[in-house]
């Protein structure tokens, strides 16, 4: 099984790390979709207090409960950043969305153990293999 189907078909808690207040934004459609297919979608955004009906928190460290894969709405600058953040916190998985990719990042989840996929989008793929979180 390939990371990106291990990550859709395993994970039921998503934290999304730039996930936009903005509904025009892909940051926030894709994980929107990704709610309306069964998965928890926890925001990680540094001044909002709620988005898509669930409590914001500035950053990762501060979610209290267990966080399966985190997906990266941002820079690829800051992917390695949020990998050593994602690995801090007992993630399994991180996701980094369409055009974005970090060798560094990369190499963090590699030698983590964690599931890595970057320069695809979650939502897209998910429709592609026809998978909801309800499915296991």
């Amino acid at each position: 099984m390939s990371p990106a189907e291990q990550i859709l078909r395993d994970a039921r808690t998503i934290a999304v790390v730039g996930l936009s207040t903005d509904p025009a934004k892909a940051a926030h459609e894709i994980p929107r979709q990704m709610q309306a297919a069964g998965y928890r979608i926890i925001p990680i955004h540094p001044s909002a207090a709620q988005i898509l009906g669930e409590r914001a928190y500035p950053t990762l460290s501060e979610v209290p409960e267990q966080v399966d894969v985190v997906n990266v709405f941002r820079p690829a600058a800051e992917v390695s950043d949020v990998v050593r953040q994602a690995i801090a916190i007992g993630a399994w998985g991180v996701w980094v969305q369409l055009g974005i990719t970090s060798p560094q990042g990369r190499e963090l989840a590699a030698g983590a153990g964690v599931a890595y996929v970057e320069d695809a989008c979650i939502g897209v793929e998910r429709r592609r293999m026809g998978i909801t979180a309800a499915e296991s």
